[in-house]
């Protein structure tokens, strides 16, 4: 066993979240357009005498430390299948914005499977931590692969997409999250005696993202949660606002919320975009970033 490993693991956007009617097991069928940005988390493991979480960074105490962690239930569900003793301490350094829709605990699950694989030399193959990562939440198989990507089902089988260039984004960070099934059960509400179509990928999307065009991908944008995370959070309406005055292609809520995210044809223009953001006091912060990024990866040996 090592002394250390550190796994870097990107945030996510999604480009496109289509969602289908509540399924009888309560999730939803989605077709899920994933790209991977340029924000991380690290995770390190580290040999201890018994399973522990630390974090530190933005809203660090925001983050459960218990085994209600998805970092902690990656390891114990690692140990479990390998009969390993999950005696590790799990370190998060906080990067991706806390409840804010960018997949940032998925996240970190997807980093501390890869950090205690190679800790322990379990030796799972990528299709196994698929598998793992897969049980541990929607969104978590998409961490660990990055890139671009279709989630179906309830998001997290994936079918990897090609991207022709880079796009770049600006996130504004709200105060506070939005609970990811409040944002679900709102969608259910507002869609109430309506019929709800089948998800699917939109083919205008997936050329956008082939081209490599932010022109072409800012007309194919959407986000059928966006409604629901506004009538929870109204203000993100002013937020979406400000960006797109300031220059942004397109603006949507990201994921779930209630991070929005705001697509920009270039690095000045989105350095211009966040610095608008920050001063009109609709958002914390604005950070500004490139995708597709790569899924998780050890920077430790």
């Amino acid at each position: 066993m090592g002394r250390a490993v550190t796994v870097r693991v990107p945030a996510k956007v999604n480009v496109q979240l289509a969602v289908g009617a509540a399924r009888p097991d309560g999730f939803h069928g989605l077709a899920n357009v994933f790209l991977a940005v340029g924000l991380y988390d690290e995770v390190t493991a580290t040999p201890a005498d018994a399973l522990r979480v630390t974090c530190s960074g933005p809203d660090a105490s925001q983050v459960p430390l218990d085994t209600t962690n998805l970092a902690a239930r990656a390891a114990l569900a690692l140990a479990e299948r390998y009969g390993v003793a999950p005696a590790v301490h799990l370190h998060i350094a906080k990067d991706i914005p806390v409840a804010g829709g960018m997949a940032g605990g998925s996240a970190d699950g997807a980093a501390a499977l890869v950090a205690c694989d190679a800790l322990w030399g379990t030796g799972a193959g990528r299709d196994e931590l698929l598998a793992l990562c897969a049980e541990l939440g929607s969104d978590v198989p998409f961490s660990l692969v990055g890139g671009a990507a279709l989630g179906t089902g309830r998001g997290e089988r994936l079918t990897p997409i090609e991207v022709g260039g880079t796009f770049h984004w600006v996130f504004a960070v709200a105060d506070g999250g939005l609970s990811t099934p409040a944002v679900y059960a709102e969608f259910d509400r507002l869609a109430a005696g309506a019929e709800v179509p089948e998800p699917a990928a939109s083919p205008a999307l997936l050329a956008a993202l082939r081209s490599g065009d932010p022109g072409a991908l800012a007309q194919a944008l959407s986000n059928d949660l966006q409604p629901a995370a506004l009538s929870l959070r109204p203000s993100l309406a002013d937020t979406l606002a400000a960006g797109t005055e300031a220059g942004a292609l397109a603006a949507l809520v990201s994921g779930s919320g209630p991070t929005t995210a705001f697509l920009v044809p270039d690095e000045e223009t989105g350095r211009k975009v966040a610095e608008v953001l920050t001063a009109s006091g609709t958002c914390r912060e604005a950070r500004v970033a490139v995708s597709p990024a790569p899924g998780a990866c050890v920077v430790t040996p």
